[in-house]
């Protein structure tokens, strides 16, 4: 499937659920008003899109939320996920707690890939960030996964200005042998918008910081991230700049929130709801084309426009 700017669209991100277990204060503002368990889409539901969408050139699947291993039936979404011919990776982005008791279980299932967020190693300004919960439990379920078997896993971590932009040094090291390490730029999105503002750190500002970071070629054009590599590091840095320096023209995604709204870029109150059609092939098909059609050239974050739904109702 290719839009009307010529991008081939292949890549569905899916918000399994709006619930997490952490509470991070950028992400899940207090008092935040849950969805009614009726209004989110079934298992089943998620799965026949999925098949749909494969058939309409699909070929990637990351499961988010939310926190989405908190979704009851997970594992076997996963697996129904993994045996549609077309799809050839599906991924996730967790938080890492319940890694420590799931973690086997998922790799069985034919999880292939795991996203870790993380944004910070210091114990108390974890503990500040997701309001209370401790880092030793997503350490717990790194070493976890670990030994399950999962491969190349990369830390995401959130760049927040005067919270942990003074350990940017700490997570670069990570690079030397254990992991690949992604900065996000933190993004002005719902009701968090102004939080980000004042708290926004450029990535750029990484670069100025280190200067040794060399520039690394990147053969999958569709990734958002830059990458670079400190001379004698196994893994890479990459940073992702969607204020800063956007990477629009070559987005290959479509976005499916918990609730069943399609959604073709991250940063338009654009949505196609096909919660009510999710098990009609035939009309689900028209609205991903229809999402396809719709998807904007680029977003326009330096113009100020900002979205309304919030980040944790659209998913990570």
């Amino acid at each position: 499937m290719r839009d009307d700017f010529n991008r081939e669209i292949s890549y569905l991100r899916i918000s399994v659920t709006d619930l997490c277990n952490f509470n991070c204060e950028y992400c899940m503002p207090e008092g935040i008003e849950k969805k009614d368990h009726s209004d989110i889409l079934r298992i089943e539901e998620i799965e026949n899109i999925c098949k749909v969408a494969a058939r309409n050139g699909i070929k990637k699947i990351r499961l988010t939320g939310g926190e989405p291993l908190v979704r009851k039936g997970i594992l076997s979404l996963i697996n129904k996920i993994k045996s549609i011919d077309e799809i050839t990776e599906v991924a996730i982005t967790t938080n890492g707690v319940l890694l420590d008791e799931m973690a086997k279980d998922l790799k069985a299932a034919g999880l292939d890939r795991i996203n870790l967020s993380l944004d910070s190693m210091d114990e108390n300004v974890f503990r500040k960030i997701t309001r209370g919960h401790e880092l030793s439990e997503v350490y717990k379920g790194l070493e976890s996964a670990l030994d399950a078997g999962f491969e190349n896993i990369k830390i995401n971590t959130v760049l927040i200005n005067k919270v942990n932009d003074n350990e940017i040094g700490d997570f670069i090291a990570l690079t030397k042998n254990k992991y690949e390490v992604r900065f996000i730029e933190l993004m002005p999105i719902g009701s968090t918008a102004r939080y980000a503002k004042e708290h926004f750190f450029s990535a750029d500002e990484v670069l100025k910081r280190y200067p040794q970071l060399e520039l690394q070629e990147n053969t999958d054009k569709s990734s958002p991230a830059a990458y670079y590599k400190l001379p004698n590091h196994k893994y890479r840095l990459g940073l992702i700049r969607p204020i800063t320096c956007n990477f629009c023209s070559n987005c290959n995604r479509l976005r499916l929130t918990a609730d069943g709204k399609l959604k073709p870029c991250l940063h338009s109150d654009m949505e196609i709801d096909i919660k009510k059609i999710a098990c009609n092939d035939e009309l689900l098909e028209k609205s991903f084309l229809s999402a396809i059609s719709q998807k904007p050239e680029k977003h326009h974050l330096d113009d100020g426009k900002y979205i309304i739904r919030g980040m944790s109702k659209i998913g990570g």
